[in-house]
């Protein structure tokens, strides 16, 4: 049937990612059994297709309070999470209703995507862009917008939308990140920038 084919290829994408995030693991057999992260995701996956179905959402909530108990991640049936998501060591994880997480993104033990509003249908939870790095412990609070290969440091707290990492043509030695203040820097790499002044210092000497 197609949906197990589906299936099947999104697990064996989601393992792969895993083995390129996590340098503890030894194969892919060890990250299928042992990777609470990837259960809880692969469980979510159904919960969010029952939470599709008004009828089904009873059973879809009773399946994730499971998940949280076998995982130690809690991740509401609502929550859109994109391809290829890890969490690394799981435990403490919390992603809000209407959270939505986009491909490639990799959060840390610890993580909130949580809200700051108790308004009933509202869209309360942040959105996560493409290759994301949340680090551990951190709080991503509110409707806001995280922006594409930003990095969130360990222990941050965010209220406020951090913009996207702006390519350029030296962009691969760029890292956009959020510190504990919640304060967006772009660190850049000036290596090349060295070596030119090395040698023109040689060229006078």
């Amino acid at each position: 049937m197609s949906w197990i084919r589906a299936a099947r290829a999104m697990i064996s994408e989601d393992l792969d990612a895993a083995m390129l995030r996590d340098p503890a693991a030894q194969s892919r057999a060890d990250l299928a059994v042992n990777s609470p992260g990837l259960h809880a995701i692969w469980i979510h996956r159904a919960t969010h297709r029952l939470w599709r179905n008004p009828a089904a959402r009873p059973a879809a909530r009773i399946l994730s309070t499971v998940a949280r108990a076998l995982t130690g991640v809690e991740i509401h049936p609502g929550a859109q999470i994109g391809r290829r998501f890890f969490i690394d060591h799981g435990m403490g994880v919390v992603i809000g209703a209407t959270a939505v997480v986009g491909d490639d993104v990799m959060l840390y033990h610890g993580v909130t995507l949580g809200g700051r509003s108790l308004a009933r249908g509202t869209k309360r939870h942040p959105t996560v862009g493409d290759r994301v790095t949340i680090g551990a412990g951190a709080r991503v609070l509110g409707d806001i917008e995280i922006g594409d290969a930003v990095q969130i440091g360990a222990n941050s707290v965010v209220v406020k939308p951090v913009p996207r990492l702006l390519y350029t043509s030296d962009a691969a030695d760029q890292r956009s990140s959020v510190d504990l203040g919640g304060r967006r820097t772009i660190k850049k790499k000036t290596t090349q920038k060295r070596n030119r002044e090395t040698c023109n210092c040689r060229q006078n000497k």
